[in-house]
């Protein structure tokens, strides 16, 4: 064990390794530098705990850690390499090794790259974890790869004065990029969720993902079917959208799709065959008079529909003795933690209230989910 090693291990010991006290010891048995970067590693394990199931063996980075892959998410975007045949698989941009974690898991050799050592030292630590794969220092495009080699690829879009969707700033270069789409390989692209629509290349499928309600990332892919997917995992929805919604006023149930499925465009196919109307033509609130069993939306049950009237919501609010309120809106300028305050909630049932746009004006609809 090296001497970070056993700073790192003495720091993992500590029951508060933010106190004053543990970096004091840390500090005297190892030195500033090592002290301050094995305590560093403690307070990122602990932050890398909710995605990540051995958070507490791995090496981090700030920034990596902030744009690595949930776990869960890397294992799926595995799997589908593997049903894609793929043996061998390049992680350009590797970051920290998140999906070259879940590469090397699901049975397929990796070749994890990133241009900046110590990130690539990082990687390095974290495939063995799992059971090996090679990590190297370069640029992505300069890499030579084996014929059938299939390629991952997360570009890095930070700049000096924060995050940009213009492609001149990426890392590696967009052209990079669409080049790889462009190619025989088995491809795969992560991207921020909110990707504008005009980057996406025509001949690409291109998919949201959300984990536990969380819209994390968008992807883009060139060997699978051309078309556009919402998934919720571990449930996928493929596009495009076949059916027009009409708009109705709010009937017994609201239905709130999934993030991803509202930036695939695919509301109206959570629940096939099902009537669904719209609340409003530009808002994703969907209604039914029956409820939706579907893993791409939540079902609520109307209680109550109100004006939006901040007087009348609260007479209800106190009335109702609800002092547990769920508070969700869509395209209306409201404040939730301000109008929380307003309303004063106080009591024992609960509620969900949902600010809406309808055919009839903005609702306040007072609603409680229906369990799946």
């Amino acid at each position: 064990m090296g001497f970070r090693d056993e700073a790192l291990a003495a720091a993992m010991r500590e029951p508060d390794p933010g106190s004053l006290a543990a970096g004091e010891r840390l500090r005297r048995d190892f030195g500033v530098d090592d002290a301050a970067w094995a305590l560093g590693q403690v307070a990122l394990r602990r932050k890398g705990r909710s995605k990540f199931s051995r958070a507490d063996e791995m090496l981090f980075t700030r920034d990596g850690l902030e744009q690595a892959s949930r776990q869960a998410v890397a294992r799926w975007r595995a799997a589908r390499f593997v049903a894609a045949g793929v043996t061998e698989v390049w992680d350009l941009g590797c970051g920290i090794g998140a999906d070259s974690m879940a590469f090397a898991e699901a049975g397929l050799r990796v070749v994890a790259v990133d241009a900046d050592p110590a990130t690539a030292e990082v990687a390095a630590h974290n495939l063995a974890l799992v059971g090996g794969g090679e990590a190297r220092v370069g640029l992505a495009e300069e890499q030579r790869l084996p014929d059938g080699a299939a390629v991952f690829l997360d570009p890095a879009r930070r700049t000096a004065r924060g995050r940009t969707w213009q492609v001149a700033d990426f890392t590696p270069p967009w052209e990079f990029v669409l080049d790889a789409l462009a190619s025989e390989r088995f491809v795969c692209v992560k991207l921020a969720p909110g990707v504008p629509k005009e980057l996406i290349p025509q001949g690409a499928r291109s998919g949201w993902v959300s984990e536990h309600g969380d819209v994390v990332e968008a992807t883009l892919w060139n060997r699978l079917p051309v078309g556009v997917e919402a998934v919720v995992l571990p449930h996928e929805l493929e596009g495009p959208a076949e059916r027009d919604l009409d708009v109705a006023p709010v009937g017994g149930y609201v239905i709130e799709p999934d993030g991803a499925v509202i930036r695939a465009g695919l509301i109206s196919e959570v629940a096939p065959g099902q009537p669904l109307w719209l609340l409003d033509p530009h808002t994703a609130y969907l209604s039914s008079d029956e409820p939706v069993d579907s893993p791409f939306a939540t079902t609520f049950a109307v209680d109550s529909v109100l004006p939006f009237d901040v007087r009348a919501v609260r007479r209800y609010v106190a009335e109702g003795g609800i002092g547990t309120l769920e508070i969700k809106k869509r395209a209306i300028d409201v404040d939730p933690a301000a109008l929380r305050r307003q309303l004063r909630p106080k009591g024992k049932a609960a509620a969900t209230l949902i600010l809406a746009r309808t055919v009839e004006g903005t609702k306040a609809i007072f609603a409680h989910r229906v369990r799946r």
